[in-house]
């Protein structure tokens, strides 16, 4: 198992420019899903743990969510 953390961040857009979002796989063979909110005023973390067919239906939803995004800036 490869030993690999991703780490993405919020745009500027939406004003969540310093939020994270951590995604890995942790020893219970999970999908590890961490948020951290760090603004002026609040730090915040919260997270949760998927199973592999949970965690396939969040992609799979993801994905479709996302053609949705792409199908609005095409029409």
């Amino acid at each position: 198992m490869a030993n690999v953390k991703l780490i993405f961040s919020g745009t500027e857009k939406s004003e969540t420019e310093n939020h994270e979002l951590v995604c890995y796989l942790n020893q219970q063979n999970e999908i590890y899903i961490n948020i951290n909110i760090n603004s002026d005023d609040i730090y915040y973390q919260g997270f949760i743990c998927l199973d592999k067919s949970t965690a396939i239906k969040f992609a799979k939803t993801l994905r479709t969510e996302i053609n949705k995004m792409e199908d609005v800036n095409n029409g």
